[in-house]
């Protein structure tokens, strides 16, 4: 039996640790007990990309934001479909994370963070979205384990009601505000709905192939 190798410990800032596991060909990203990302299951990562950017319908030079990097799946995904005019802004607040994309995953990285349409900025997603006004396209956000404060309490403002009013005004007309859970949450969609967003909910399989657990996404255009 392969034995899981420890490769790194990050804080998040005012939140909890993450560790860095590798398990034979496999990465995985721990908080206590709880597998927050694993290299074996991206397919609902990929699918908050290519889902996001269908629903854009074709814009040419389409900017995106992205919060955060995790393992790079959403971006990756994201600069497969997209022109050589599209940005795509990543806003990862836990450095090791980046370190670790450039390190021990480099490989599975592919150069994804080297690409001239990506700007990398080191803090808070939601820094970036309240300092913008119509400067973005779509913002996807997949920073926690859906719209709580699991990881960090402070991300929780990412969806309370001022959460969501800051990133209607930080989107261009007819944007899309797309949002990852690893569970449905009918409370949050409601709130997005109160808060002027047109929502479309899907369930995604973790797995590109299909299998493992069901994950959600909200599309959310504001009305």
């Amino acid at each position: 039996m392969i034995a899981r190798e420890l490769l790194g410990t990050a804080h998040v800032p005012g939140g909890t640790d993450l560790k860095l596991y590798r398990h034979d060909r496999d990465f995985m990203i721990v908080m206590g007990h709880n597998e927050l990302m694993s290299s074996r299951m991206s397919g609902s990562e990929v699918s908050l990309a290519t889902e996001t950017i269908l629903r854009l319908k074709g814009r040419p030079a389409p900017s995106l934001l992205i919060g955060g990097y995790g393992m790079g799946f959403t971006l990756r995904a994201a600069q497969e479909v997209l022109g050589p005019k599209a940005e795509l802004v990543v806003a990862e607040l836990v450095p090791e994370i980046i370190e670790w994309a450039r390190g021990p995953m480099a490989e599975l990285a592919a150069g994804c963070l080297d690409d001239r349409r990506v700007r990398l900025i080191m803090g808070d997603v939601g820094s970036v979205i309240d300092g913008a006004h119509g400067d973005f396209d779509a913002i996807l956000l997949d920073v926690d384990n859906g719209p709580d404060g699991v990881v960090r309490e402070g991300n929780n403002s990412l969806y309370s009601a001022s959460g969501l009013r800051a990133a209607r005004r930080a989107l261009t007309p007819g944007g899309v505000l797309a949002v990852w859970s690893a569970a449905p949450d009918p409370a949050f969609t409601r709130r997005l709905e109160k808060n002027g967003f047109a929502v479309e909910e899907i369930r995604v399989a973790a797995r590109t192939n299909g299998k493992g657990p069901k994950h959600t996404i909200w599309f959310a255009v504001p009305n």
